[in-house]
């Protein structure tokens, strides 16, 4: 048994999302599809909400860095779960396993936060319009970005140093299709206590306070917006929060489903299920969601496009 502790494991194979050799192929095509579209979707936001100069506001540049999260994740997961369609054995060395982790952590965490911070932002230009240049300075939005990155990155890096400094067994395979904390929890020998609690506890603090924030905000925005005499005005403030507020409830939706379910019923396969939502097909919807439903985007769209098709007549 000693032996087996101190078993130094050079690589995992990750199982992936399915065993079944006639799926591989269609899947391969679904995913490979998707992952483009979030890339250049989040690509093309990145770009638009940092060249087009109506796209220079606080709400614009809360967007700009949830694309930038959601192409984070999506690419820390993505290429790596497309290649075990096309492999027999899907292996990853232990190190890249580490930074896998340590990378999805960080960007995913980031986006829970900026989705508070942009949730803050809604609420401050509907609840308090005449202050709003005042209280959404440059500097207070360089602010609400920067503390969730510094924060994520603190979080990332000591849930995958608590995990990494313990003692694996000689099983290495991964029930899953990227390295995630609760797979490799269950292929370690060393007592896990104290690491599955700071896993809980940050996982807890991170979702609880964060969704604290976007309900209180919007409380306030419904509130306010109640109290408007006029339909236009409401209409105006319902659709200036509308695509937020879509991203919100699928987002926080589909974290509350993986993380709240009864341990019954929970299991890898239906974590699969929600992880392939929230790694690839979230950063795909999110710049569609705000691409469709935005007036200002959809502009920007246009007349890079018009640039484009000048440049290459």
């Amino acid at each position: 048994m000693e032996t087996q502790n101190l078993t130094v494991l050079s690589e995992f194979i990750l199982l992936g999302i399915t065993d079944r050799p006639e799926l591989q192929a269609p899947l391969f095509g679904l995913f490979l599809t998707i992952y483009m579209i979030s890339v250049l979707g989040n690509l093309g936001l990145i770009i638009l909400t940092k060249v087009d100069p109506r796209l220079q506001t606080p709400m614009y540049f809360f967007l700009r860095h949830l694309a930038f999260t959601d192409l984070g994740y999506s690419t820390a997961v993505g290429p790596k779960m497309l290649v075990s369609f096309v492999v027999d054995q899907n292996t990853i060395s232990y190190c890249f396993c580490a930074i896998q982790l340590a990378f999805f952590l960080v960007f995913i965490v980031s986006e829970i936060f900026i989705l508070s911070a942009m949730s803050y932002d809604r609420y401050v230009a509907i609840c308090k319009p005449l202050l709003y240049p005042v209280i959404m300075s440059p500097r207070v939005c360089q602010g609400l970005v920067a503390v969730p990155y510094l924060y994520s990155t603190f979080v990332s890096l000591l849930v995958t140093i608590k995990i990494f400094n313990l003692s694996f067994c000689g099983y290495n395979i991964v029930s899953h299709f990227y390295c995630d904390s609760l797979p490799l929890l269950s292929l370690l020998c060393s007592n896990i206590h104290e690491t599955e609690m700071i896993i809980l506890i940050l996982a807890g603090f991170d979702l609880i306070s964060s969704l604290l924030i976007v309900l209180a905000s919007y409380m306030l925005i419904l509130v306010a917006i109640l109290r408007m005499n006029s339909a236009e005005g409401r209409h105006k403030a319902f659709s200036t929060c509308g695509s937020h507020l879509t991203v919100v409830t699928v987002f926080y939706g589909t974290l509350l489903f993986m993380y709240v379910q009864p341990e019954s019923s929970h299991s890898f396969d239906t974590d699969k299920v929600a992880s392939i939502f929230y790694t690839l097909v979230i950063p795909m919807l999110n710049p569609l969601i705000y691409s469709l439903r935005n007036r200002d985007i959809k502009y920007a769209v246009q007349k890079m496009w018009k640039k484009l098709c000048n440049l290459f007549p």
